[in-house]
């Protein structure tokens, strides 16, 4: 967006007077899912939608949050206990993350922050990761200028998700958002958070994000059901043979397990690491066809094996995939509901988005919402205006 309508937006809301403007991109994992914390690569990139942050200085210690998203304020005292309060809702992100900050021993100092987002709400593109990395690159962007570590950005903001908001997520999200890079995907080792950048260059196609508008339904207690059936999975494997991990096992050591759900789950988990090292491969050859394929056969994996889909990202895939000039398509994220993803030839993106929505909304009865993104740089500092 140009600088100057976000001033504007700004003005309206504090009046006159110089703004800087930050950015903090929302982000999709290409491929690579539910296999994090059994010991696999995520493989992430930063979108280029996201949050934008508008902010002022102010003379005294207070921090006035709002966004043109929702309604109301949170004022955050510098001088008081920040603590979470379930009225303040979004805004509790943000108050972890100043309220770590001046932990850490960084001088802040009183602002007028106003958020906006372009981010479909609730679509699993990692809004909350967003504003968390935002709030603290505002933060130390103004004690370090440019010279910030973005990796521990990353854990900061990761500890604020898991303490003070109290939600047990693991790190891909921060990571991508702070450490994305323009036309690179991340390969992450979660555990380890060793890192390296992949080209992602999709030639004469184009990465068509598709909302089911299907609000996540992941539950606690189905995300906890999962990892206990890996957890087993890995015992089993175990008593066997030596590894650290599930993703470390090979397809043979499956044969170790006998009942059929565990199988299935320890499975996905072995075959879907296996993909996000094709995957890296691939694109570092140049082969769209190859990555896009494994795609379908990622989604499969989490449908049949890890049975995280449900009806409308199984919907939204296969609509996709009738499409001519589709090379390939998966949900992305937890599951449940959120988004998923396709390559698509950029000739018959339009067609494409027609075709699917109408097919989708005629099957579920939602209108499903679609971006043409490129994978874009993580957060930054846009400028003063």
């Amino acid at each position: 967006m140009e600088l100057n309508v976000l001033k504007d937006m700004f003005i309206q809301e504090y009046g006159e007077g110089e703004v800087e403007v930050y950015f903090s991109p929302g982000r999709v994992n290409l491929i690579g899912e539910h296999i994090d914390y059994n010991g696999g690569y995520v493989f992430p990139g930063a979108l280029t939608i996201g949050i934008y942050g508008m902010v002022r200085e102010r003379e005294d210690n207070i921090i006035r949050l709002r966004s043109k998203n929702a309604n109301g304020e949170i004022i955050v005292n510098l001088q008081e206990d920040i603590r979470y309060d379930e009225k303040d809702d979004w805004g509790n992100y943000p108050k972890g993350v100043i309220k770590k900050i001046k932990e850490l021993g960084y001088n802040v100092n009183g602002l007028d922050i106003l958020f906006y987002s372009n981010l479909p709400d609730g679509a699993g593109l990692s809004s909350s990761a967003a504003i968390e990395v935002l709030t603290a690159y505002i933060l130390l962007h103004k004690n370090k200028g440019d010279d910030v570590d973005r990796v521990e950005i990353a854990k900061m903001c990761q500890e604020v998700e898991n303490k003070f908001v109290g939600v047990n997520c693991g790190i891909m999200d921060q990571f991508a958002v702070a450490l994305g890079r323009e036309n690179n995907a991340i390969l992450l080792d979660c555990a380890s958070l060793y890192y390296e950048y992949v080209p992602f260059d999709l030639k004469d196609a184009s990465l068509v994000i598709m909302n089911t508008n299907k609000r996540r339904e992941l539950s606690e207690s189905k995300y906890n059901e999962r990892r206990a059936e890996c957890d087993k999975a890995l015992e089993i494997i175990r008593t066997h043979r030596e590894v650290e991990n599930l993703c470390q096992a090979d397809v043979k050591d499956l044969d170790y397990i006998e009942d059929e759900v565990i199988k299935k789950r320890a499975r996905h988990a072995i075959t879907e690491n296996i993909r996000v090292k094709d995957a890296v491969r691939v694109l570092r050859e140049g082969d769209i066809e190859a990555f896009s394929k494994l795609l379908i056969e990622s989604h499969k994996s989490l449908k049949d094996d890890y049975e995280v889909t449900g009806l409308h990202l199984d919907t939204i895939v296969e609509e996709a995939l009738k499409v001519k000039g589709c090379l390939g398509a998966r949900m992305t994220g937890a599951g449940f509901g959120g988004c998923a993803i396709a390559v698509v030839k950029n000739e018959v993106v339009d067609e494409f988005i027609k075709e699917v929505s109408k097919n989708y909304k005629e099957k579920t009865g939602i209108e499903a919402a679609f971006y043409v993104s490129k994978i874009g740089d993580g957060v930054k500092y846009m400028g003063r205006c």
